[in-house]
């Protein structure tokens, strides 16, 4: 059962993560962000190796890793640290927030469990309406939220 300790913490977790929401639709530089920082602040390879204590080459693949999706958060970190700046780290629900990813799941998972309910009983002559089986999504939904089982991410 979703007790009231779980709902807070989901409710604090969403709060958190709302604060990312506007970066939803920011869009990374194609040379990644350390590219576009470093020649904006006209700096040489050179200058952030020396920075990160590292050979101009490796700061060049550094780079590189990023615009490849390869490099590591600390990496990143360290990074930003040598061009002044700090490396901001977060999600953004893709649903607008958990409870509502929560909700989506709850709702898929209640949908296959009534039609397969439903099926079973068309095959018995025994065929619901659409309004009984929207009503018994609804409630199979709320259900499966209230307790959040652990087969809701199966």
């Amino acid at each position: 059962m979703l007790n009231s300790k779980q709902l807070l913490l989901i409710q604090q977790t969403d709060k958190k993560l709302a604060v990312f929401k506007p970066l939803n639709s920011n869009v990374i530089p194609a040379k990644g962000w350390i590219n576009t920082v470093r020649t904006s602040l006209k700096m040489s390879f050179r200058q952030l190796g020396n920075r990160l204590k590292i050979s101009a080459q490796s700061a060049k693949e550094i780079e590189n890793r990023e615009a490849n999706g390869t490099i590591t958060l600390n990496s990143l970190k360290e990074a930003a640290n040598a061009l002044d700046l700090k490396l901001v780290y977060g999600f953004v629900a893709k649903s607008g927030s958990l409870e509502q990813m929560i909700e989506d799941r709850a709702k898929e998972i209640a949908t296959e469990i009534v039609m397969r309910t439903n099926t079973s009983m068309s095959l018995e002559d025994q065929q619901n309406s659409e309004e009984r089986i929207e009503q018994a999504i609804a409630q199979k939904t709320t259900e499966i939220k209230f307790v959040m089982p652990k087969y809701l991410w199966d």
